[in-house]
């Protein structure tokens, strides 16, 4: 255990020789379990942040965990020139439970370069040079999945990024179809808006999608790095309205914790990249990949997707009639374990106070609250984190 002197050590070093490109928090984390961390002084907090969706099965879940000692004491990296074990045996359960269809698979290192391989399959296997993505959609921040991302603050310092992106009202299906143009290579989309403030599709936008891309012959990108490996019910969001994508990309807690990103197709669109056309010298590592199939062995034997459907109702409904009682909030939203509490205030203090309380979230914008919790949080965390909540938004009416 620690105290004050360490805790303004380690935020002084970070603040020091850190970037300042990230939204601080005044709290040392040293210690995760299940749905629970530790700061340096042994307090714990409820993690409705779950760094930013990535901790699906748990913090140090004790299966990765074990995979990851296992591994480390065999090999820990091997180029994709080489032959694995560890990346075989991956590739083997990733695909096992991938939308019917999809068996080929990229892997990279995060949900930016998983998009990254998805338009450039998209464009290679149509040889088109169009992408169209949706306003307030979120796919990363290197150069190309920038461009598809829509908040202009993200983008208008490095412009001129990636050409020939385009973007269209989330939910609109007329406005997609006008939009596609015979130079059209994809249609890149979240089934369900993350950092958007937790957007539902409307009833039948997700097929509709599905039946304009196969009219118009262009690649649907389903982007399920934050939506996926059962955070909404189903293994990836996208089988909640029985569509399968031309491509998907996958990554946050694809590995427990462990950098780990997919892309995953047919094989015949995978095959249109030739050797040297798309490579990573960390992609695929043995690490990253046992600590990946103990993960999806981990949700898939633990039914998480089954839990995130009776624990995400519980915990929506207890919001909606939370919501009911504070007038600073406006809506309760949300699927499964991905969920949002739009306030018509600035949330900056309900953060910071729900952190004195013991609680973390995350945002989406100035007014939205996210929750990504892990789907291993308990019941009574959620009575918990509500009854927290309930607090925090009284002492922002008085």
């Amino acid at each position: 255990m620690h105290g004050d002197k360490f805790a303004m050590n380690v935020m002084e070093t970070e603040d020091e020789y850190g970037p300042g490109t990230y939204q601080k928090y005044p709290v040392v984390i040293v210690r995760g379990a299940g749905a629970e961390l530790w700061d340096d002084a042994g307090n714990a907090y409820i993690d409705c942040m779950g760094g930013y969706g990535v901790a699906i099965v748990g913090h140090s879940n004790p299966e990765v965990v074990a995979a990851i000692k296992a591994q480390a004491e065999k090999l820990i990296t091997c180029h994709g020139s080489l032959y694995n074990d560890a990346r075989a045996a991956f590739f083997e359960k990733l695909i096992g439970c991938a939308p019917k269809g999809l068996n080929s698979a990229f892997l990279s290192n995060s949900g930016a370069e998983a998009n990254e391989v998805a338009l450039k399959l998209a464009k290679k296997s149509t040889g088109k040079k169009g992408i169209i993505a949706m306003k307030g959609a979120f796919h990363g921040k290197t150069a190309g999945a920038l461009s598809a991302t829509w908040n202009k603050k993200y983008k208008e310092a490095f412009e001129p990024l990636v050409p020939n992106v385009s973007h269209v009202t989330y939910g609109d299906l007329a406005e997609l179809e006008a939009a596609i143009g015979p130079d059209t290579a994809g249609v890149i989309l979240e089934p369900v808006q993350g950092e958007g403030g937790i957007i539902l599709p409307p009833e039948g936008y997700i097929k509709g999608v599905r039946e304009v891309c196969d009219s118009k012959g262009v690649m649907m990108i389903a982007d399920e790095v934050q939506s996926g490996l059962g955070r909404t019910g189903k293994m990836w969001a996208i089988e909640n309205w029985g569509v399968v994508p031309d491509i998907m990309t996958s990554a946050k807690g694809l590995a427990g914790g462990v950098p780990i990103g997919a892309t995953i197709t047919r094989k015949e669109i995978m095959q249109v990249l030739k050797k040297g056309e798309q490579t990573s010298t960390f992609g695929g590592n043995p690490l990253s990949c046992a600590a990946g199939t103990a993960a999806l062995d981990y949700i898939i034997k633990n039914d998480l997707p089954g839990q995130a459907v009776t624990k995400g109702a519980h915990f929506l409904r207890q919001l909606k009639e939370l919501g009911s009682r504070h007038k600073v909030t406006r809506e309760a939203r949300g699927i499964g374990l991905m969920l949002a509490v739009e306030m018509r205030i600035d949330i900056q203090n309900i953060i910071l106070n729900s952190i004195k309380d013991r609680v973390l979230y995350t945002y989406s914008g100035r007014t939205i609250l996210r929750l990504l919790p892990p789907l291993v949080m308990t019941e009574a965390q959620i009575d918990r984190v509500i009854e927290s909540l309930d607090k925090v938004l009284s002492m922002e009416e008085k």
